[in-house]
């Protein structure tokens, strides 16, 4: 078996003294641009990769932001890692990602692992972590910055929306165009709290305007097991049953895009017109749904330049006081209605 490159090797690789070597690949400023070029090249010309550990045993923590997110199954969240990625782009930083899969146990074991790792900050998806969870974050002893929700109490910074105020703004919106029935299709609220958070603000609208949804579906009254389908098969699915049940409803309410593009896929194969006969409305302003325009409703996120300025705020926070920082950015969703722009002629 081959021996590792060291920091002695890269330096004679590059004619310059271990030391230059070692403050050429820190990107220290003392040393000229010429030295820095040589020694990245020679490093990467013998293979050396250093030693983070090593490093991190004298400076107290790894070049690394450990960024936590629930879910890579649709764009949402590798569109978040993109912005993250971005903005520490020219930076010593590297983003290490963790998936939790919405589970609690699982984002706590994540959380402890990266902290293991000394990183030098911390993103994290929401607000909601049990007592356990925050704790350590609290503890952590870095920056962290809590992303894509603002409804709560974060441990240090936050950068998102209200996710409560999104579901109840699109509401207001659907009924201005004169829709009077909603139904509503969701699944794993329990574990999405952020989607939990929405269909609360919507219905808080309607309750404004002495209404209610008139029926709601999250698949466990069904006779499929939709946590094992695809978001899209389950939006389907449930938008079938939900619309055999209640075939008068002006619009349904889905708890993401990716349920709401299953529920136009159903109509579309059941001739039913959206949103002449149903309107959809979905969230987060997917790419999938721009296939199909004008068809669904929905809340465009911010979803890049969260990822960014979550990022932003940690460099921000290392270079300067912590306490000069400001602590909450709020990047509020865009609303798109589409074909249900203009006020239709459906009556109260």
């Amino acid at each position: 078996m081959k021996s590792r490159k060291t920091l002695a090797d890269v330096a004679a690789a590059a004619g310059v003294s271990k030391m230059t070597a070692s403050r050429a690949l820190r990107g220290d400023k003392d040393v000229s641009k010429a030295n820095i070029e040589r020694v990245k090249q020679a490093a990467r010309k013998i293979g050396y990769y250093g030693n983070q550990f090593a490093s991190s045993l004298s400076s107290k923590h790894t070049d690394l932001i450990g960024v936590v997110v629930p879910s890579l199954s649709n764009i949402v969240f590798p569109q978040v890692m993109s912005g993250v990625t971005d903005a520490l782009k020219g930076t010593l930083l590297q983003p290490v990602f963790g998936v939790t899969g919405y589970d609690p146990e699982t984002e706590y074991e994540t959380l402890r692992n990266m902290l293991s790792w000394r990183p030098t900050g911390l993103i994290v998806t929401g607000l909601d972590q049990p007592p356990e969870t925050r704790q350590l974050l609290k503890d952590a002893g870095v920056p962290v910055v809590q992303i894509m929700d603002i409804d709560g109490h974060p441990v240090d910074a936050c950068v998102g929306f209200s996710h409560s105020e999104a579901g109840h703004d699109i509401a207001t919106a659907l009924y201005e165009t004169g829709l009077r029935r909603f139904g509503y299709v969701g699944r794993n609220l329990d574990k999405d709290l952020r989607a939990a958070k929405r269909k609360q603000g919507f219905q808080s609208a309607l309750r404004d305007h002495g209404l209610a949804f008139a029926d709601i579906t999250d698949g466990s009254d069904f006779s499929v097991d939709v946590t094992t389908l695809s978001a899209v098969d389950c939006g389907r699915r449930l938008t079938a049953d939900l619309l055999k049940r209640q075939p008068d409803l002006d619009c349904i309410y889905f708890s993401n895009d990716d349920l709401a593009f299953g529920g136009l896929c159903h109509c579309i194969s059941a001739g039913i017109n959206v949103p002449g006969d149903v309107a959809l409305a979905g969230f987060n302003g997917l790419g999938l749904i721009e296939g199909f325009p004008g068809k669904i409703a929905t809340s465009r996120t911010a979803r890049k330049q969260i990822g960014e300025q979550a990022a932003r705020m940690i460099l921000e926070t290392l270079e300067h006081s912590a306490a000069e920082m400001e602590k909450l950015h709020i990047l509020k969703p865009e609303i798109s209605l589409g074909e249900l722009a203009v006020p239709n002629s459906k009556p109260d």
